[in-house]
């Protein structure tokens, strides 16, 4: 399955700038979720299993991408959500609700007993609850999900200098850099504050164009400021691509804030990856709304 590149037309005429519309990819299994995933369920379904158990938080894309892939193909999904309050909050939750809806079994864990999630006693108190499952880590990345996600560059891709995309876990960008070509530049925006994707990445990569661009998260994972939903309405108001605030919105900022500081080389032609999440809109206006805050406007 194939996405599309738009063009996005920016006021300085030294650059080119364009889109890849991973985000059309599926309603629900989005953008970088649909690749992640493609290869593993593949192999759950080689190995003969039939049932997909993971880790999530309040609005993770990757639980609905998870419970939407079970429920097409036909396979149990168990979601360990980290939040015991949110087990009373289902009916007000979209992620959650829809998850549900797909036929997804929650657990709702402590924070505490959910940073176990990676410890092999806690997999292995699961496998008695739950008998076999195959195992998918919270956010999807693993070596099968990097191998998905090198399907992202397409051959047509190879005349675009810069690479961008957004970082959450590490799987989308170490499949980007994989599988560019000679002379191409990778940047990655983490959501997250730091730097210390760096050594998961090197995990999974074969090259070191790469770099990450760690000035661009507002805050920290799943953090937002008022400017950054203005920016996420406007831009989607101009170009008519609707952006959410904890990924692409954030990415997009930063790749349009290092154009206007002349960052890019005069001449290069961009390309920026928009790996979906917005599922998680409704979700952070349903936040926002609580706080009597400026809501996400990316739907007409």
């Amino acid at each position: 399955m194939k996405s599309y590149n738009q063009k996005i037309v920016i006021e300085n005429p030294d650059y080119s700038l364009f889109i890849k519309r991973e985000d059309l990819l599926h309603p629900y299994i989005s953008g970088n979720k649909f690749r992640k995933l493609h290869f593993n369920v593949q192999k759950a379904k080689e190995e003969k299993h039939n049932t997909l158990l993971t880790f999530g938080g309040a609005f993770s894309n990757h639980i609905l991408a998870v419970a939407s892939a079970g429920y097409e193909n036909n396979m149990k999904t168990i979601g360990i959500i980290r939040g015991e309050e949110l087990q009373q909050k289902i009916a007000e939750n979209p992620t959650l609700l829809k998850a549900q809806e797909f036929g997804m079994v929650f657990e709702f864990v402590s924070r505490a007993v959910y940073r176990n999630k990676q410890d092999v006693d806690f997999i292995q108190t699961l496998q008695k609850r739950y008998g076999n499952f195959y195992l998918l880590p919270e956010g999807g990345t693993n070596n099968l999900a990097v191998k998905g996600c090198e399907a992202i560059l397409e051959e047509s891709d190879k005349e675009f200098d810069f690479i961008c995309c957004a970082v959450g876990t590490g799987g989308t960008i170490s499949g980007i850099v994989n599988s560019s070509k000679d002379g191409q530049q990778v940047l990655g925006f983490p959501a997250l504050k730091g730097d210390f994707l760096t050594e998961d990445i090197r995990k999974f990569v074969n090259k070191s164009n790469w770099q990450l661009v760690t000035d661009y998260h507002f805050g920290g994972y799943a953090k937002t400021t008022e400017e950054l939903i203005l920016f996420i309405n406007e831009f989607y108001k101009k170009f008519q691509v609707p952006l959410d605030p904890i990924y692409t919105g954030k990415m997009v900022f930063g790749v349009l804030d290092l154009i206007e500081k002349k960052a890019f080389p005069k001449g290069s032609k961009i390309l920026i990856i928009h790996s979906g999440g917005l599922q998680g809109v409704q979700g952070m206006n349903f936040l926002l709304k609580q706080k009597n805050q400026i809501e996400i406007q990316i739907y007409d």
